[in-house]
């Protein structure tokens, strides 16, 4: 079957008892990572087994032997594959032909959308749910880190709750850790619910993406090449995960085509990012830089835009050795692009 993303949440708890894969994929990747711990929370306690759509494209039989395979300690087992664009489908494909149905399987398809071909084989079968998951905006984040907040007993302010969304970079995964670290510091529960308030937030909580990723972000796609080399060395000495600072451009990218397709035609993106800041979908400190980057990215350009991370993405996964120069080199081209 197939879900939208609006309805997955309701429908959540009926595909975890009649389903037995499930396929999250789209441009929020956090998103589709949250789906995929919620069924497997609806899903019980079981022994979490990994693997990586590249370990299961040299071997697509494994797949459906470990969905067979019982514990050693013979308990329940739920297989969590992470996989990107399409790498996994000769498995999906040789374990959906197994006899048996097997352990739950979740898939977490980055750079795939619902339209790959393990979404196409997979929508129609009864025994299958495929969602795809949008970059959600500022105010959907906020929304859910106020209920986030809620679960765990925190109150939190509409301000608050934006500031946590801001930090996180929209990620609600991490998002959620932070609240978990603000709910151990207030020493707040659902019983005894406490008040979150910025003091507490600074104490406990990790810098905001602006002190980290997001400076070398807006430099790379505004094509700010005199400022590259700097930023390029500040994300050497700070050590800067190279797949997660991928994925901040990843998301921005996201952002710039959600923000591409409601301009449509209009030429004037000023008074595009006018309307779209008082409309509260893009917040004001982030206008300045969206604006100079929507210039630069529209139509096709930001078409290989997205295609170049997802290349890059690609690399990164397969050599995580080098992955710091790639990076680097990769992110050159990209802004050397921009400032054409």
């Amino acid at each position: 079957m197939k879900l939208t993303q609006k309805n997955f949440a309701g429908s959540a708890a009926r595909v975890a008892r009649e389903c037995r894969i499930f396929y999250f994929c789209g441009p929020d990747e956090a998103g589709a990572s949250d789906a995929a711990n919620r069924v497997a929370g609806l899903l019980g306690d079981a022994e979490k087994v990994e693997m990586s759509g590249a370990e299961l494209r040299r071997d697509p039989v494994r797949l459906a032997d470990e969905a067979r395979s019982v514990s050693l300690f013979g308990d329940r087992r739920i297989i969590h594959i992470r996989a990107v664009g399409d790498d996994a489908f000769d498995a999906v494909e040789t374990l959906l032909a197994s006899p048996v149905d097997g352990w739950p399987v979740l898939i977490v398809a980055t750079s795939a959308t619902d339209k790959s071909r393990i979404a196409k084989l997979l929508e129609n079968r009864a025994e299958a749910v495929v969602v795809m998951f949008h970059p959600p905006d500022l105010k959907a984040v906020a929304d859910a880190v106020r209920d986030m907040g809620d679960a765990v007993g925190v109150k939190l302010t509409a301000s608050l709750a934006e500031r946590i969304a801001r930090a996180a970079a929209l990620d609600t995964r991490m998002a959620r850790s932070e609240i978990e670290k603000l709910a151990l510091y207030l020493d707040a529960s659902p019983q005894a619910p406490r008040n979150g308030d910025a003091a507490a937030l600074d104490a406990v909580c990790a810098v905001s993406e602006d002190d980290g990723l997001m400076p070398l972000v807006n430099v790379v796609l505004s094509g700010d090449v005199r400022k590259l080399p700097s930023e390029l060395s500040r994300m050497r000495e700070m050590g800067l995960n190279p797949v997660g600072l991928l994925l901040a451009f990843e998301r921005r990218a996201a952002q710039l085509v959600q923000l591409a397709g409601r301009m449509g035609e209009r030429g004037d993106v000023n008074a595009f990012m006018e309307q779209e800041t008082a409309a509260r979908r893009v917040f004001f400190r982030d206008r300045p830089d969206l604006t100079a980057q929507l210039k630069r990215w529209r139509g096709a350009r930001l078409a290989r835009l997205v295609d170049r991370l997802t290349m890059l993405h690609r690399t990164l996964l397969a050599d995580n050795r080098n992955g710091e120069l790639a990076l680097a080199q990769g992110l050159t081209e990209i802004c050397r692009a921009a400032a054409r």
